[in-house]
């Protein structure tokens, strides 16, 4: 069975409506255990047995949550050179345009060595209906390409 970690903070509830939709998507895949978890309650061991990951972040002062930043902090050393190639994929709820909170986060994928297989999903405003279908495809797509083998 693979594993697919969805890791995410959300304060006003867009990006937990966003994680909400991804997981749904994600479980309708067979053969992929989801865990979904938020940014503070995940750690170095959820990360370390998953197959692929998903991120969720609100866009702050044009950035990436401080929660997801800490869990980035927890987790690297621990596990710098381990995760190379680990697919993942974003999803961004943002006040503006949230290019700076995903052009961070790659930067800090690349240096885990992680492997974006999906272009990010931003939601931009308030989370409308249109969001939540993209972010349950990208979910589906996402577990759909894990169960395959694709990634």
């Amino acid at each position: 069975m693979k594993r697919l970690l969805i890791v995410y903070h959300t304060q006003s509830g867009h990006t937990g409506a966003l994680a909400d939709a991804v997981r749904a998507g994600a479980e309708t895949a067979d053969g992929v255990t989801v865990r979904c978890l938020r940014a503070f309650d995940a750690g170095v061991d959820d990360l370390a047995r998953c197959d692929a990951l998903l991120l969720g972040t609100p866009e702050n002062f044009g950035y990436m949550s401080g929660a997801l930043k800490d869990f980035f902090d927890r987790t690297y050393y621990p596990l710098e050179g381990q995760l190379t190639g680990l697919p993942f994929a974003l999803f961004i709820s943002a006040g503006n345009d949230g290019t700076n909170a995903v052009r961070e986060i790659r930067r800090i994928a690349t240096g885990y060595g992680w492997r974006e297989v999906a272009e990010p999903h931003i939601a931009r405003g308030d989370v409308t209906p249109a969001d939540i279908d993209a972010c349950h495809a990208l979910g589906a797509a996402m577990g759909e390409g894990l169960a395959m083998g694709i990634f």
